[in-house]
């Protein structure tokens, strides 16, 4: 039966082109929201979770990185897989998946089990990610992308701080189970609206395919090495730090030599796609600071405790929040690269304000400088992101959305990594701290060297 969609969610076209329908856009800022809800209402809870099932908080990380391990092993896969497909059947599949996994992290008995669920969270979470660029693709029309991505873009932050107290409320009154459950009214509503709104084809939903399953397998193994190896090095252990590196490349170049890789790397080669996913990467490193140098420069220098950070983070996620909007509109009118290029500029000067940071600092002085970082990564995001979804052939672009999506989540493992390494040969404490804000802030000027060629071709026409 054919859905109709309201006049009210279309926009008229000029050129008698289809329009454009914006509320799958809004399903899938929702869809979007739970999955990333994942990680901050977890982190909340770990201990409580650890006090509850007797585990130490080392283990109980492990209960963060079940989930990350396969969102990024899977996000290359789900994408091609989501290029074969039917998008709305892959998303019928999908959002439930996420509520019934939920479920069984909610009922879990022992730390083992709750790991368990929480692969199959991510493995749930990677296919709904992979859906993202293929429905915003269908959906709108190309001088308009860049305002439906800046739209779930200032969704997922806010939607994301919200849930995260909440969360620690629900914990507090409640304990760790409910916490899981929390999202399961929420998911029963975007999955009604999905069956309605989401663009439908004629491919059906057929299996994988063996060939699928291995990259899985090869890419899960080679994102698993490299996390332990990133681990071992925050634990001083060089030794077993290059032997997990050295297995990280190897499931990488096995994966490579795959005839059903190629697609991927041919993407990739493709100036105007790979640069942008290599300036995603390098900016994601961005997250060392928040999840390891301001948490330990709170601690060690102003010897003040996790409250502070937690509200300083405010003034960065409010300038996200503020800013994707605006990102999404110039993306739409000026070259993507170009946008991209001036918010990665942007981060980069907010990260090194840091520098000047001293041990007298309040959270004024901490939250303007979140602030500006804040703005530059949003006014970074989408228009990268529009501009990889521009360069991609129509038949690739889940592809091009599981390449990036793996590309930030290796970012936001690598991040605290390297942040972590430069505390230390700083000699941590307020020294500590200015290495590795200056480590980064080198990452971050690659992340703008690599928009730079092409920065001001690729205009998007105007409205």
């Amino acid at each position: 039966m054919t859905q109709h969609t309201p006049e009210s969610t279309r926009t008229p076209p000029p050129d008698g082109a289809p329009p454009t329908r914006w509320a799958p856009v809004a399903v899938m800022a929702l869809a979007m929201l739970m999955v990333t809800l994942e990680i901050s209402l977890t982190a909340v809870t770990l201990p409580a979770m650890g006090d509850d099932l007797g585990v130490g908080s080392s283990s109980a990380q492990w209960v963060l990185l079940a989930y990350t391990l396969p969102t990024a092993a899977l996000a290359i896969p789900a994408g091609r897989w989501s290029d074969r497909v039917d998008l709305r059947a892959l998303f019928l599949f999908a959002v439930p998946a996420i509520g019934l996994t939920s479920v069984l992290a909610a009922a879990a008995p022992n730390l083992p089990v709750l790991l368990a669920a929480r692969v199959l969270q991510g493995v749930a979470g990677a296919l709904v990610g992979a859906l993202y660029l293929p429905v915003v693709a269908a959906s709108v029309r190309p001088e308009q992308r860049g305002r439906a991505m800046g739209f779930v873009a200032t969704v997922m932050p806010i939607g994301s701080m919200g849930g995260s107290s909440l969360g620690g409320a629900v914990v507090d009154a409640y304990g760790w189970r409910p916490v899981f459950l929390l999202k399961i009214p929420v998911l029963l509503v975007v999955w009604w609206l999905g069956a309605r709104l989401i663009p439908r084809t004629d491919k059906g939903l057929s299996a994988p395919g063996r060939s699928l399953v291995g990259d899985g397998v090869l890419l899960g193994a080679a994102v698993t090495a490299l996390l332990l190896a990133l681990g071992r090095i925050e634990a001083d252990a060089p030794v077993a730090a290059t032997l997990f590196g050295l297995a990280a490349v190897a499931g990488a170049v096995a994966w490579a030599r795959l005839g059903t890789a190629r697609p991927v790397l041919d993407l990739l080669r493709r100036r105007e796609v790979g640069l942008p996913v290599l300036s995603l990467f390098l900016s994601g490193t961005f997250v060392g600071l928040s999840y390891f140098l301001l948490p330990y420069y709170v601690a060690d220098v102003l010897d003040a405790g996790a409250s502070l950070t937690g509200v300083a983070m405010v003034f960065f996620i409010g300038a996200v929040a503020l800013t994707a909007p605006l990102s999404g509109t110039l993306a739409d009118r000026l070259p993507p690269r170009l946008v991209g290029a001036v918010g990665a500029g942007l981060c980069g000067a907010g990260v090194l304000s840091m520098v000047t940071l001293g041990p007298d600092a309040g959270l004024w002085d901490i939250g303007w400088r979140l602030a500006l970082a804040g703005a530059g990564q949003a006014l970074f995001g989408t228009p990268v992101n529009a501009g990889i979804l521009g360069a991609t052939p129509a038949h690739l672009v889940g592809t091009a959305g599981g390449v990036g999506n793996t590309s930030r989540t290796l970012a936001f493992a690598v991040g605290p990594a390297v942040a972590a390494l430069a505390y230390g040969v700083g000699g941590g404490g307020e020294s500590g701290f200015h290495v590795g804000v200056v480590v980064l802030v080198v990452l971050q000027g690659l992340s703008l060297v690599a928009l730079l060629p092409g920065a001001r071709a690729g205009r998007a026409p105007h409205v």
